[in-house]
């Protein structure tokens, strides 16, 4: 990867008008910020990217071996010049002889990959409890990034992406349009309601509504400036194929001519049409299109061989 000026790695994503399933859509193509770095993870890992921080050497992530946000410090850590070290629980035997997806995108881009040690990993609730406690107290060449960028220096990135949604919307009459993204950890919805005076609606992908809630917690203890978290009939284990998800990320595809994430887009559309079938649409919509298609290359030979019939 060559680099490039800061100041074109992120400029402004484009707005395109769609419809699918009878409905209009607004999608903000964060996906085309940039090749390597792009979708939610680079506007919350922008504060990295822009600003100086010269003794740094080395910075030290943790999540899956499939997650966005490797790829996403893996490009931010050679554009800066640093080291990567991210942690994961757990490595598959397959995947360490098959690289794909964000593990090999990473590896590429000189990522050290570290599985931990499982007896020391049971000393601790989880991989996030055992990095927060090990990673507290970094020397001034490091630096500890918490797992899906979920830290108050998501701000500045996720801020920039509110300016330019108001923008448009001011530059094309857009009246109190109707914000969607599906979350993660939250940070970025959180952040972006924080930031605009439209209403911000999300979904909850990696665990439930509560377990949302208490991310949102940790970055804002006042539950005023929450987006609205949108409920889901079904209970969906975050990484399990489902048939619903396939044909919705199908459909998506077909009659946008975008291609979404198959991890949580289906589940933000699917919830998305529900919310508009049940109350109308009487107000533009803004879908926020947030990246990880490199994890299709995981995610999409799963669901074939599962449901080759596409459904």
């Amino acid at each position: 990867m060559h680099e490039q000026p800061i100041s074109h790695i992120l400029a402004t994503s484009p707005m395109q008008l769609v419809s699918l399933e009878g409905f209009d859509f607004y999608i903000k193509r964060d996906d085309l910020l940039n090749q390597h770095f792009s979708g939610n993870k680079a506007r919350k890992f922008s504060y990295f990217l822009e600003n100086n921080f010269s003794a740094i050497k080395r910075i030290i992530g943790h999540g899956s071996a499939q997650a966005n946000s490797l790829y996403s410090l893996a490009a931010l850590a050679k554009i800066k010049g640093w080291q990567l070290d991210f942690y994961v629980s757990h490595i598959a035997p397959w995947l360490k002889e098959n690289p794909n997806g964000n593990y090999r995108a990473a590896l590429a881009l000189g990522a050290n990959v570290i599985e931990v040690d499982k007896r020391e990993l049971q000393q601790y609730a989880n991989l996030d409890c055992m990095m927060r406690a090990q990673y507290a107290h970094l020397n001034e060449e490091t630096l500890f990034v918490p797992e899906g960028g979920r830290c108050q220096q998501a701000k500045q990135g996720v801020g920039k992406l509110a300016q330019e949604i108001n923008t448009f919307c001011r530059e094309h009459k857009l009246n109190d349009p109707l914000v969607m993204l599906p979350s993660g950890t939250g940070t970025t919805s959180l952040f972006l309601q924080a930031a605009l005076p439209y209403q911000v609606v999300t979904c909850a992908c990696v665990g439930d509504t509560d377990y949302l809630r208490s991310q949102f917690a940790e970055l804002e203890v006042n539950c005023e400036y929450w987006p609205t978290i949108l409920q889901t009939e079904k209970k969906y284990h975050f990484g399990k194929l489902y048939p619903e998800f396939y044909t919705m990320w199908q459909k998506a595809k077909q009659q946008t001519g975008i291609e979404f994430d198959l991890l949580y887009d289906p589940l933000g559309w699917l919830t998305l049409l529900d919310y508009l079938h049940e109350h109308g649409q009487n107000r533009p919509v803004i879908y926020i299109h947030q990246g990880g298609l490199v994890g299709n290359e995981s995610m999409l030979p799963r669901y074939t061989r599962k449901y080759p019939a596409g459904r």
